[in-house]
Protein backbone atom coordinates (compact mmCIF):
# COMPACT_ATOMS: atom_id res chain seq x y z
CA UNK A 1 0.00 0.00 0.00
CA UNK A 2 0.99 4.17 -0.68
CA UNK A 3 0.20 7.04 0.73
CA UNK A 4 -2.48 8.24 -1.95
CA UNK A 5 -2.53 12.28 -2.22
CA UNK A 6 -6.13 13.80 -2.03
CA UNK A 7 -7.92 16.71 -1.77
CA UNK A 8 -10.63 17.90 0.50
CA UNK A 9 -13.38 20.07 0.14
CA UNK A 10 -16.58 20.42 2.33
CA UNK A 11 -18.38 19.72 5.36
CA UNK A 12 -20.90 16.57 6.32
CA UNK A 13 -20.65 12.81 5.49
CA UNK A 14 -17.87 11.49 3.80
CA UNK A 15 -17.62 11.04 0.56
CA UNK A 16 -14.52 9.72 -1.32
CA UNK A 17 -14.35 10.73 -5.47
CA UNK A 18 -11.96 8.07 -7.03
CA UNK A 19 -10.98 9.12 -10.98
CA UNK A 20 -10.31 7.06 -14.13
CA UNK A 21 -7.67 5.61 -16.14
CA UNK A 22 -5.04 8.72 -16.78
CA UNK A 23 -7.29 11.05 -14.54
CA UNK A 24 -6.34 12.43 -11.61
CA UNK A 25 -8.47 13.84 -8.16
CA UNK A 26 -8.51 17.73 -10.18
CA UNK A 27 -10.93 16.20 -13.00
CA UNK A 28 -13.12 15.69 -10.49
CA UNK A 29 -12.88 19.21 -9.38
CA UNK A 30 -16.19 20.81 -10.88
CA UNK A 31 -18.30 17.63 -9.24
CA UNK A 32 -16.63 18.24 -5.97
CA UNK A 33 -17.25 22.24 -5.75
CA UNK A 34 -20.90 20.94 -6.09
CA UNK A 35 -21.82 18.57 -3.60
CA UNK A 36 -19.50 20.60 -1.06
CA UNK A 37 -22.25 22.10 0.08
CA UNK A 38 -23.53 19.02 1.74
CA UNK A 39 -20.78 16.19 1.96
CA UNK A 40 -17.19 15.90 2.98
CA UNK A 41 -15.56 15.36 -0.49
CA UNK A 42 -12.18 13.42 -0.56
CA UNK A 43 -11.26 13.40 -4.03
CA UNK A 44 -7.98 10.67 -4.50
CA UNK A 45 -5.19 10.73 -6.46
CA UNK A 46 -4.90 6.62 -7.51
CA UNK A 47 -1.15 5.32 -7.59
CA UNK A 48 0.60 6.19 -10.93
CA UNK A 49 -1.87 8.88 -11.41
CA UNK A 50 -1.42 12.81 -10.69
CA UNK A 51 0.28 13.85 -7.42
CA UNK A 52 0.28 10.37 -6.05
CA UNK A 53 3.47 8.55 -5.86
CA UNK A 54 4.63 5.47 -8.75
CA UNK A 55 4.37 2.36 -7.65
CA UNK A 56 5.56 -0.58 -9.84
CA UNK A 57 1.81 -2.47 -10.20
CA UNK A 58 -0.82 -1.67 -11.47
CA UNK A 59 -4.43 -4.21 -9.86
CA UNK A 60 -7.98 -3.24 -8.08
CA UNK A 61 -6.89 -4.97 -5.23
CA UNK A 62 -3.69 -3.27 -4.71
CA UNK A 63 -5.66 0.22 -5.22
CA UNK A 64 -8.56 -0.30 -3.00
CA UNK A 65 -6.26 -1.28 -0.47
CA UNK A 66 -4.41 2.43 -1.77
CA UNK A 67 -7.74 3.97 -0.68
CA UNK A 68 -8.24 1.96 2.61
CA UNK A 69 -5.04 3.02 3.70
CA UNK A 70 -6.59 6.60 2.82
CA UNK A 71 -9.37 5.94 5.08
CA UNK A 72 -7.68 4.89 8.19
CA UNK A 73 -5.02 7.78 8.05
CA UNK A 74 -7.88 9.98 8.18
CA UNK A 75 -9.97 8.13 10.92
CA UNK A 76 -12.72 7.48 8.19
CA UNK A 77 -14.61 4.18 9.82
CA UNK A 78 -17.02 3.92 6.79
CA UNK A 79 -17.50 6.41 4.03
CA UNK A 80 -19.82 6.68 0.80
CA UNK A 81 -17.51 6.13 -2.57
CA UNK A 82 -17.95 7.08 -5.72
CA UNK A 83 -15.81 6.12 -8.51
CA UNK A 84 -16.06 6.62 -12.29
CA UNK A 85 -14.32 3.96 -15.15
CA UNK A 86 -11.24 2.96 -13.63
CA UNK A 87 -12.19 4.18 -10.31
CA UNK A 88 -15.37 2.75 -10.20
CA UNK A 89 -13.89 -0.94 -10.31
CA UNK A 90 -11.34 0.34 -7.71
CA UNK A 91 -14.81 1.75 -5.56
CA UNK A 92 -16.59 -1.60 -6.26
CA UNK A 93 -13.30 -3.93 -5.82
CA UNK A 94 -13.05 -1.57 -1.99
CA UNK A 95 -16.70 -2.66 -1.19
CA UNK A 96 -16.31 -6.13 -2.08
CA UNK A 97 -13.13 -6.45 -0.38
CA UNK A 98 -14.12 -4.12 2.80
CA UNK A 99 -18.24 -4.20 3.01
CA UNK A 100 -17.79 -2.69 6.65
CA UNK A 101 -16.13 -0.07 5.51
CA UNK A 102 -18.52 1.45 2.81
CA UNK A 103 -21.99 2.96 3.64
CA UNK A 104 -23.20 3.54 0.03
CA UNK A 105 -21.55 2.70 -3.61
CA UNK A 106 -22.24 4.94 -7.02
CA UNK A 107 -20.46 3.68 -10.14
CA UNK A 108 -20.26 5.91 -13.23
CA UNK A 109 -20.21 4.58 -16.29
CA UNK A 110 -18.45 1.64 -15.83
CA UNK A 111 -19.46 -2.40 -15.21
CA UNK A 112 -17.43 -5.33 -13.31
CA UNK A 113 -16.51 -6.89 -15.93
CA UNK A 114 -13.81 -7.48 -18.49
CA UNK A 115 -13.35 -4.77 -21.44
CA UNK A 116 -11.08 -5.43 -24.44
CA UNK A 117 -7.83 -3.58 -24.41
CA UNK A 118 -9.18 -0.39 -26.33
CA UNK A 119 -6.90 2.12 -25.06
CA UNK A 120 -4.09 0.53 -26.57
CA UNK A 121 -4.07 3.19 -29.49
CA UNK A 122 -3.77 5.57 -26.91
CA UNK A 123 -1.02 4.18 -25.00
CA UNK A 124 0.79 3.91 -27.93
CA UNK A 125 0.58 7.49 -29.03
CA UNK A 126 1.44 8.37 -25.23
CA UNK A 127 4.68 6.35 -25.79
CA UNK A 128 5.53 8.36 -28.75
CA UNK A 129 5.01 11.74 -27.07
CA UNK A 130 7.37 10.05 -24.18
CA UNK A 131 10.35 9.30 -27.26
CA UNK A 132 10.21 12.56 -28.56
CA UNK A 133 9.62 14.89 -25.10
CA UNK A 134 8.49 17.95 -26.30
CA UNK A 135 8.79 21.06 -24.43
CA UNK A 136 4.90 22.14 -24.99
CA UNK A 137 1.18 20.74 -24.76
CA UNK A 138 0.96 22.19 -28.71
CA UNK A 139 4.07 20.17 -29.93
CA UNK A 140 3.60 16.76 -27.76
CA UNK A 141 -0.78 17.50 -29.37
CA UNK A 142 0.54 17.03 -33.04
CA UNK A 143 2.01 13.92 -32.23
CA UNK A 144 -0.53 12.37 -29.59
CA UNK A 145 -3.47 13.50 -32.66
CA UNK A 146 -1.98 11.01 -35.17
CA UNK A 147 -3.36 8.25 -32.36
CA UNK A 148 -6.36 9.91 -31.32
CA UNK A 149 -8.93 12.18 -33.13
CA UNK A 150 -11.42 13.01 -30.31
CA UNK A 151 -10.65 16.87 -28.91
CA UNK A 152 -11.76 15.89 -25.47
CA UNK A 153 -9.88 13.10 -25.04
CA UNK A 154 -6.81 14.35 -26.35
CA UNK A 155 -6.98 17.80 -24.00
CA UNK A 156 -7.82 15.52 -21.02
CA UNK A 157 -4.82 13.04 -21.99
CA UNK A 158 -2.84 16.27 -22.25
CA UNK A 159 -3.41 17.64 -18.86
CA UNK A 160 -0.65 14.90 -18.06
CA UNK A 161 2.16 16.51 -19.62
CA UNK A 162 4.45 19.00 -17.82
CA UNK A 163 7.68 19.70 -16.64
CA UNK A 164 9.11 17.96 -14.53
CA UNK A 165 10.80 18.67 -10.88
CA UNK A 166 14.29 17.94 -13.17
CA UNK A 167 13.00 20.86 -15.40
CA UNK A 168 12.29 17.83 -18.58
CA UNK A 169 8.85 17.17 -19.91
CA UNK A 170 7.35 14.18 -19.34
CA UNK A 171 3.96 12.24 -18.40
CA UNK A 172 2.96 12.78 -14.80
CA UNK A 173 1.25 9.53 -14.82
CA UNK A 174 3.37 6.47 -14.60
CA UNK A 175 3.13 5.40 -18.29
CA UNK A 176 5.11 2.70 -17.70
CA UNK A 177 3.26 0.67 -15.07
CA UNK A 178 0.06 1.64 -16.58
CA UNK A 179 1.09 0.10 -19.69
CA UNK A 180 2.81 -3.32 -18.23
CA UNK A 181 -0.01 -3.79 -16.05
CA UNK A 182 -2.85 -2.46 -18.63
CA UNK A 183 -4.64 -6.27 -18.42
CA UNK A 184 -4.93 -6.27 -14.74
CA UNK A 185 -6.78 -3.04 -15.46
CA UNK A 186 -9.22 -3.90 -18.42
CA UNK A 187 -10.33 -7.33 -15.75
CA UNK A 188 -13.75 -7.40 -13.93
CA UNK A 189 -14.23 -7.14 -10.42
CA UNK A 190 -14.41 -10.82 -8.45
CA UNK A 191 -15.26 -11.36 -4.33
CA UNK A 192 -18.72 -12.36 -2.45
CA UNK A 193 -22.11 -10.23 -2.84
CA UNK A 194 -22.31 -6.97 -1.65
CA UNK A 195 -25.64 -6.49 0.20
CA UNK A 196 -25.77 -2.84 0.36
CA UNK A 197 -27.19 0.29 -1.59
CA UNK A 198 -25.61 0.68 -5.13
CA UNK A 199 -26.12 3.31 -7.73
CA UNK A 200 -24.62 2.42 -11.29
CA UNK A 201 -24.52 6.06 -13.55
CA UNK A 202 -24.60 5.47 -17.15
CA UNK A 203 -24.65 8.12 -19.85
CA UNK A 204 -26.93 7.63 -22.93
CA UNK A 205 -24.20 7.73 -25.34
CA UNK A 206 -21.69 5.44 -23.84
CA UNK A 207 -21.67 1.86 -24.51
CA UNK A 208 -19.56 1.15 -21.00
CA UNK A 209 -22.73 -0.47 -19.53
CA UNK A 210 -25.07 -2.44 -21.69
CA UNK A 211 -28.07 -4.77 -21.26
CA UNK A 212 -25.32 -7.42 -21.79
CA UNK A 213 -24.05 -6.37 -18.18
CA UNK A 214 -26.78 -6.70 -15.83
CA UNK A 215 -26.23 -10.24 -15.20
CA UNK A 216 -22.22 -9.70 -13.85
CA UNK A 217 -23.89 -6.50 -11.59
CA UNK A 218 -26.59 -8.36 -9.95
CA UNK A 219 -24.43 -10.90 -9.39
CA UNK A 220 -21.77 -8.72 -7.13
CA UNK A 221 -24.41 -5.96 -6.30
CA UNK A 222 -28.25 -7.49 -5.82
CA UNK A 223 -29.27 -4.15 -4.49
CA UNK A 224 -28.15 -2.29 -7.39
CA UNK A 225 -29.79 0.36 -8.95
CA UNK A 226 -29.12 1.80 -12.62
CA UNK A 227 -29.82 5.63 -13.69
CA UNK A 228 -28.84 6.62 -17.13
CA UNK A 229 -27.70 10.37 -17.91
CA UNK A 230 -29.30 11.89 -20.85
CA UNK A 231 -26.89 13.92 -22.91
CA UNK A 232 -24.11 12.41 -21.94
CA UNK A 233 -21.17 9.86 -23.11
CA UNK A 234 -18.32 8.01 -20.63
CA UNK A 235 -17.16 11.36 -19.00
CA UNK A 236 -20.82 12.12 -17.21
CA UNK A 237 -19.60 13.80 -14.67
CA UNK A 238 -17.71 16.30 -16.72
CA UNK A 239 -20.37 16.83 -19.46
CA UNK A 240 -23.14 16.90 -16.53
CA UNK A 241 -21.93 17.57 -13.28
CA UNK A 242 -25.15 19.50 -11.85
CA UNK A 243 -27.01 16.47 -13.05
CA UNK A 244 -25.07 13.77 -11.70
CA UNK A 245 -24.18 15.75 -8.50
CA UNK A 246 -27.76 15.83 -7.67
CA UNK A 247 -28.30 11.62 -8.78
CA UNK A 248 -25.29 11.67 -6.13
CA UNK A 249 -26.88 13.34 -3.37
CA UNK A 250 -30.56 11.76 -3.49
CA UNK A 251 -28.87 8.42 -3.39
CA UNK A 252 -26.74 9.42 -0.46
CA UNK A 253 -28.72 11.30 1.45
CA UNK A 254 -31.73 9.82 3.93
Amino acid sequence: MIDLSYRERGQGPTLLLIHGLFGSADNLGGLARILEAEFRTISVDLRNHGRSPHADSMSYPLMADDVLRLMDRLGIEKANIFGHSMGGKTAMQLTLDYPDRVKKLIVADIAPVTYSHHHLKILQGMEAVAVVAPTSRKAALEILSKYEDEPAVLSFLLTNWRRGEAGSWEWRINLEAINRDYAKIAVGNTGNPYLGDVLFLRGSNSSYILAEHKDAILNLFPNATVRTIGGTGHWLHAEKPDMVARSISRFLMP
